[in-house]
């Protein structure tokens, strides 16, 4: 695989935020101008590397640059610490609420909450503390700007913060992974059943046997269709909106009947975990329903968004 240059991926940077129409022109401009300036500094007697490091390092943050092309104020209450605060809060918007949402869901399950009683109380949760990471992030970063402080990443910008190029996913490594991870977790499943994941314990299962065959059966179907997707999109050469709307479909249609069957007590053997552990089993089996809960939902929310970034992403390609 080609290694990107910081050409490469300079511009990559710059162009994510430009409105499609405009990317094409927009992005020939600006390496046409980088390899121009690139090229005075070696008639200078300058390396490579050194010319062009130095070349981007005074074109600066490529979010900035981006701005400057489309005419696309960073404002704030004012320009300065714009986007230290847009990367600030959407990182904690990607993180905060899932903590909150899990911390609470876990400490109402071990009091004996309904599914509906924790899904009322999660949504007006998680309004509250978005509205609160966005009220007081804007506030702190209000504050900094008004009394003239610096923050953490306001320094110079220097080429060393460029990310790496994202990826398309519908390369072959992308298909034998997501085939090879569909291919084990099969395996699994009919280990699971026939012999059982805990050699202390043989033959006792992890999933409820009452799911055999035909949830079984279903999860399998399914299975062979993601294998199906992954294919389709190797095929095609890149994720594109009908296939990453494919791709939502069933991450839905795996999900909700497994959350569905895990708050009804009949995905997990309600026998695992108090066979293994003499003590408090039923309460450590608890604690793993939301966890796995957790993980169902965020895989599935993150392989949906994921495929769709992928597309769109394609798309601007």
């Amino acid at each position: 695989m080609t290694t990107a240059t910081l050409t490469d991926r300079y511009v990559d940077a710059a162009m994510r935020t430009v409105p499609e129409a405009q990317r094409d022109d927009l992005a020939a401009e600006l390496r046409g101008s980088i390899d121009d300036q690139i090229e005075a500094r070696l008639a200078e007697g300058q390396d490579h590397t050194s010319a062009e490091r130095a070349v981007l390092t005074d074109l600066g943050d490529p979010d900035k640059l981006a701005a400057q092309y489309t005419d696309r104020p960073l404002w704030l209450v004012g320009p300065r610490y714009f986007l230290d605060w847009w990367r600030l809060l959407k990182l904690l918007l990607w993180i905060v609420p899932v903590c909150a949402a899990f911390g609470v869901s876990l400490a109402m399950v071990l009091n004996g909450a309904t599914f509906g009683e924790i899904v009322g109380a999660i949504v007006p949760l998680l309004i509250s503390v978005v509205v609160h990471i966005a009220f007081w992030t804007t506030l702190v970063f209000v504050v900094l700007e008004r009394s003239g402080h610096e923050t953490m990443t306001s320094g110079p910008w220097t080429p060393d913060q460029l990310p790496e190029p994202r990826q398309r996913g519908a390369g072959l490594g992308d298909m034998v992974a997501s085939l090879a991870f569909l291919a084990i977790m099969a395996g699994v499943v009919l280990w699971d059943h026939f012999v059982g994941l805990v050699p202390t314990q043989p033959g006792l299962p992890f999933l409820d046997p009452g799911l055999w065959p035909w949830w079984i059966i279903g999860l399998f179907v399914l299975m062979a269709l993601e294998a199906v997707l992954a294919v389709v999109v190797y095929a095609v050469g890149r994720w594109t909106p009908a296939l990453a709307v494919a791709n939502g479909i069933l991450n839905l249609i795996v999900a909700v009947p497994a959350l569905w069957l895990l708050f009804e007590g009949r995905l997990i053997n309600p026998e695992f975990f108090p066979s293994i552990i003499a003590d408090d089993g039923a309460k450590v089996g608890v604690i793993v329903n939301v966890v796995f809960g957790f993980v169902i939902a965020g895989i599935a929310i993150w392989d949906t968004v994921d495929a769709a970034m992928k597309a769109a992403r394609a798309r601007r390609g």
